[in-house]
């Protein structure tokens, strides 16, 4: 049943990214919008879902949202808390991660991600976090979802640096709708739309021409369950 509550774009697209988790997968969850949705899916419709932090969290079990990996409410609610070492070699490269969730400065139409420069690598106009366990996730996770809100800036026809490649990105999030890889060349493909939103906003949003599905869907919109729990983290992340 659809909600009876008015929702924001960003509420959609947590909910949509947390829709796609699976209860017992475990996920390998970046601060902001993926911890934001693996949270979500944990309160909801994926309650066995095991959540890994670069941190060295495993099965961490937050009652509001993080603030950073190195957030105490991590550790005082893991199964264990292990060295940053052991997550990467023993849990990510050796094959124990289902999902990993990324976020990026940009992405091109391949799924190839940046979240290192904008501008030239010497002398950026804009110098991000970089790369943290981005390539690793992306190379060793069996499946990656990425996401980010869609736009010019975001969607472009060429990365100013690729941190990390798509190759394995099953799934991307928007504020606008979902796009999957499709053929043998992986070419970002819409496959539905937020409600409210149609295929020409996410084109005009996007940095090349933007693929998009015959069967084009509709993502059906958040349940009052879904938007009462996400909120409730939220609130509890704000008055904690």
């Amino acid at each position: 049943m659809s909600s009876t509550l008015t929702f924001t774009s960003d509420e959609m697209m947590a909910v949509s990214a947390a829709r796609l988790l699976r209860d017992g997968m475990v996920c390998f969850v970046g601060i902001g919008l993926p911890s934001q949705a693996a949270n979500l899916a944990r309160q909801t419709s994926a309650p066995g879902l095991v959540l890994v932090y670069e941190s060295g969290t495993i099965g961490a079990k937050p009652t509001r949202l993080p603030l950073s990996i190195g957030d105490g409410e991590l550790a005082d609610t893991a199964d264990a808390v292990v060295s940053v070492p052991e997550i990467f070699a023993y849990w990510l490269q050796a094959g124990r991660i289902d999902v990993g969730f990324l976020g990026a400065a940009q992405i091109d139409r391949h799924a190839n991600l940046n979240s290192t420069v904008i501008g030239s690598y010497d002398t950026p106009n804009v110098r991000l976090p970089g790369a943290g366990g981005a390539p690793e996730i992306a190379t060793s996770a069996k499946e990656v979802f990425v996401m980010l809100r869609q736009s010019l800036r975001t969607f472009v026809p060429e990365l100013d640096f690729r941190t990390s490649a798509g190759g394995s990105v099953s799934t991307v999030v928007t504020d606008l709708g979902v796009l999957e890889p499709w053929g043998t060349e992986r070419e970002l493909t819409l496959t539905s739309v937020h409600p409210g939103v149609d295929a020409d906003q996410a084109r005009e949003a996007t940095g090349w021409e933007l693929r998009v599905a015959d069967d084009l869907s509709v993502t059906p919109a958040p349940t009052d369950a879904e938007l009462k729990a996400l909120r409730g983290l939220e609130a509890a992340t704000t008055h904690d």
